[in-house]
């Protein structure tokens, strides 16, 4: 039996902190650790954009 090692879809629309690939995944993408990406979450909600702008004021 093969497992499908495959990444899931991610949803570029929200932001999900659940599981390891969408968490490295916007770590990545917002170029943060987890804590500061944690936070951003918990400060402005999931929406990608509201998450950008979060980090680049406390930059």
């Amino acid at each position: 039996m093969t497992e499908d090692l495959k990444s899931p879809e991610l949803d570029s629309e929200h932001i999900s902190l659940n599981g390891l690939h969408e968490l490295q995944y916007w770590k990545e993408t917002l170029d943060c650790d987890e804590l500061t990406l944690r936070k951003a979450v918990a400060a402005v909600g999931n929406a990608p954009e509201k998450v950008r702008a979060y980090l680049v004021e406390r930059k």
